[in-house]
């Protein structure tokens, strides 16, 4: 199929090493992060912070993180040209979607008589919280819609990235915990250019086939 949505995708690759000396421009970073922020998320709920590590100060602390697993995921703290830390909400209550309802009437989307009505929506986060309230399962959930709208976005523009599992949580609530002030973060985005010895930049692209996966009924 030729297509350039399938192009992209073709295209894109989880970099395994990055060339430390390019650096993703600023008018395509704005690009990225504008992107990032028009993700979608269940309700509109935006349970979410994106931490974006720039300066060699964060690049610093990210990599400071990694002591004492997944050190495999270590080097590229300092080699992308940038990280994001998707970091989400773990107790999203009313308080918070009231933003959301606030920003949609400022935005012309929603009347301001009707301001109580939409919060006829929370209810579908009532339904994914516990008696304590705790709701992380629901809001984490949200930061992977984000991730693969803005890993698309990233190759449409030319560059590349890796998402991170691999990442130690507690110790990135340590050293991040005046960015996230009470977000948990378990999942980051390295982005930059690969370097001419990543190894998987060079191998074919391999997914199962269309009928293993997809059934039309």
């Amino acid at each position: 199929m030729s297509h350039p949505i399938i192009d992209d995708l073709k295209s894109r690759h989880t970099v395994k090493q990055y060339d430390a000396n390019r650096k993703v421009p600023r008018e395509t970073m704005d690009v990225i992060l504008e992107a990032l922020r028009l993700s979608p998320s269940s309700i509109n709920s935006q349970p979410w912070k994106f931490i974006v590590i720039e300066s060699d100060e964060a690049k610093q602390r990210f990599h400071d993180t990694f002591a004492n697993k997944f050190q495999f995921n270590q080097k590229h703290a300092k080699t992308a040209s940038h990280t994001i830390l998707f970091a989400y909400n773990p107790k999203y209550n009313r308080s918070d979607y009231s933003r959301v309802v606030d920003k949609q009437i400022a935005d012309g989307r929603a009347k301001p008589e009707d301001r109580e009505k939409l919060f006829g929506s929370f209810a579908f986060s009532e339904l994914n919280t516990d008696p304590q309230g705790v709701n992380a399962p629901w809001t984490k959930a949200q930061l992977y819609l984000a991730m693969g709208n803005v890993m698309h976005t990233i190759a449409r523009l030319g560059v590349d990235c890796t998402p991170m599992e691999g990442v130690d949580k507690d110790m990135i609530g340590e050293l991040f915990a005046k960015e996230l002030n009470g977000y948990i973060c378990e999942v980051a985005l390295a982005i930059g250019y690969s370097d001419a010895d990543d190894y998987n930049a060079a191998l074919p692209k391999s997914r199962l086939n269309k009928e293993d996966v997809i059934t039309v009924i």
